[in-house]
C-alpha cells in the first residue's frame, strides 16, 4: 500500500434490521479491516436518524475495541458543539486508557441534527460559534495543560489523544491549518469544496506540537464486488436507501417508491453526494482510487464501504484490500 487506507463505518441500520445487528456488523467490519491491514476505523456522531446506530460514538468505539487488537479506532467525528470539552476529554481519555495507542478523536462543528433534536440535546443554537475555543480547551485537557484552573480530565489528563479537524468547507480547512492539526475532508458526501479546501489547508498550515507537516485524509465511497453488475446493483440499492433516508420522511418505502423519489428530484441530490464513489470489481475500484488520490491530494483515504448488506460490505473491504496490493503502481 502506497498510502494508509482506513474505514469510515456509518453503522447503518438496514431496513428490517435492528441496532443490535448493526453493532454486530460494526464489530465484524472492524475485524475484517484489521485482518486486511487498514489503518483505522472511524464512527460518526448522528442523532435522531433511524438508519444510523452511531449516536453514542464513544460507547461504540469501546465495544469494538474489546473485539479487536491492533487497528486504530476513533470518532469521525464527535460534533463538539453538542458536548462540553471536559466530557469529551474524559470519554476519550478513558478509551485511551483502555486501548493505549489506538484512539483518535476527530472533531466537527456541524449540528448533525434538526432544531427539535438540538433542543433535546440541550444544545445552544450558537454553540458552534465557540468551536475553535472549545477545540483548544479540549486539547489542553488531553495535554494535561488545563485552561480552566483547578479542573482536569481524569482519565484524559496527559493522554495526548491525537485530534483531527473534520470539515466540508473552507472554515475547517483554515482552522486545521491554524491549529496545526490533521484535516479530514468529508468528500464521501459533501464533495463540492474538496480541492480548494485541501489547497488552502496545505498553503496555510502552521506546524504544531502534534504535527510538523500538513496531513490530509479524504473520504471516498467504495462499492466493490466480484462482478461489475453486482457492484452496480449494490450502487442502485445504496441510492434508494439514501433517497428514503433523506426524503422519505420516516416512512417505510418499497424499492419502486424509492425509485420514484429518485426520479422526482432526489436523484440529483443523491448523485451529488456520491460524486466520489468507486463502483466495480477489485481492479476497477483500485484504478478509481488511484485517480481520486491525485484529485484529493490526500495523504490517507478513508473509505465508506457503501453496500446495502453486511455481507456485501465485508466483501468490499476484502476486495479493496486485495486491490491495494498494486495500488498506484
Amino acid at each position: 500500500m502506497r498510502i494508509p487506507v482506513s474505514v469510515l463505518d456509518l453503522a447503518p441500520i438496514a431496513r428490517g434490521e435492528t441496532a443490535s445487528s448493526s453493532i454486530a456488523a460494526s464489530v465484524a467490519l472492524a475485524q475484517r479491516a484489521e485482518e486486511h491491514g487498514y489503518r483505522r476505523v472511524w464512527y460518526a456522531e448522528h442523532h435522531n436518524m433511524p438508519s444510523i446506530a452511531s449516536s453514542a460514538t464513544s460507547v461504540l468505539i469501546s465495544h469494538v475495541g474489546a473485539h479487536t487488537t491492533t487497528i486504530r479506532l476513533g470518532a469521525g467525528g464527535v460534533m463538539l458543539p453538542n458536548h462540553s470539552p471536559l466530557t469529551i476529554a474524559e470519554q476519550f481519555g478513558t478509551l485511551e486508557a483502555m486501548y493505549p495507542g489506538r484512539i483518535d478523536l476527530g472533531l466537527g462543528r456541524a449540528p448533525g441534527s434538526d432544531q427539535n433534536t438540538m433542543y433535546a440535546l440541550r444544545r445552544n443554537p450558537n454553540s458552534a460559534d465557540r468551536f475553535p475555543q472549545d477545540v483548544l480547551e479540549l486539547q489542553a485537557y488531553l495535554a494535561g495543560e488545563t485552561r480552566v484552573p483547578g479542573v482536569d480530565a481524569i482519565p484524559g489528563k496527559g493522554s495526548s489523544v491525537p485530534l483531527y479537524i473534520l470539515g466540508s468547507s473552507m472554515f475547517g480547512a483554515t482552522l486545521a491549518a491554524a491549529l496545526g492539526l490533521p484535516y479530514a475532508f468529508a468528500s464521501h458526501f459533501a464533495p463540492q469544496l474538496l480541492e480548494p479546501a485541501v489547497a488552502a489547508y496545505r498553503r496555510e498550515f502552521t506546524p504544531s506540537e502534534q504535527l510538523s507537516e500538513p496531513y490530509v485524509i479524504a473520504g471516498v465511497n467504495v462499492i466493490a464486488a466480484d462482478t461489475t453488475d453486482e457492484a452496480r446493483a449494490n450502487h442502485e440499492a445504496v441510492k434508494r436507501n439514501l433517497a428514503i433516508g433523506l426524503f422519505g420522511r420516516g416512512q417505510t418505502l418499497s424499492d419502486e417508491q424509492a425509485d420514484q423519489l429518485l426520479a422526482q428530484g432526489a436523484g440529483t441530490h443523491v448523485e451529488s453526494m456520491l460524486t466520489h464513489t468507486a463502483v466495480g470489481t477489485r481492479a476497477e475500484v483500485g484504478e478509481y482510487l488511484d485517480g481520486f488520490l491525485k484529485t484529493a491530494d490526500a495523504d490517507e483515504l478513508i473509505v465508506a464501504h457503501q453496500a446495502p448488506t453486511t455481507e456485501a460490505r465485508l466483501r468490499s473491504v476484502t476486495l479493496l484490500a486485495e486491490a491495494l496490493t498494486g495500488f498506484g503502481g
